[in-house]
């Protein structure tokens, strides 16, 4: 995804949960980018073989298996997108930090207030 339809869908969901404040536009602007980056390193990890480990040549010839780099970078971008997100309040903790609601949670109703609601329908 370009960083524009990310910019639109980050823009979207704030908007969505009431939210948005114009300040975070320049937040907004670097999570997009974040993501863009983020995906464009994972299509570079799959082209190249989509291997955790590869061999590496060391300056003395030896060579040795090590964590991928690509891997690497995906996995740091993974974790600054979250820090941006939980900033944004997009995961249930920070919204609900932010807002003070949780998620919408039906509360099952008992006894005479369950024979009463059923009535109502």
């Amino acid at each position: 995804m370009t960083k524009s339809k990310y910019k639109n869908l980050i823009l979207e969901q704030l908007l969505a949960l009431k939210i948005y404040e114009s300040s975070y536009d320049h937040v907004i602007e670097s999570l997009a980018a974040i993501l863009e980056q983020r995906d464009k390193t994972f299509r570079e990890f799959k082209k190249s073989g989509g291997k955790s480990v590869i061999e590496y040549t060391n300056k003395g010839g030896s060579t040795n298996m090590t964590k991928n780099p690509l891997l690497g970078m995906w996995d740091e971008l993974n974790k600054t997108a979250l820090a941006y997100w939980r900033e944004l309040g997009l995961t249930p903790s920070s919204y609900k930090k932010i807002t003070g609601e949780g998620a919408k949670k039906e509360i099952k109703k008992k006894g005479l207030a369950a024979a009463l609601a059923e009535i109502e329908r």
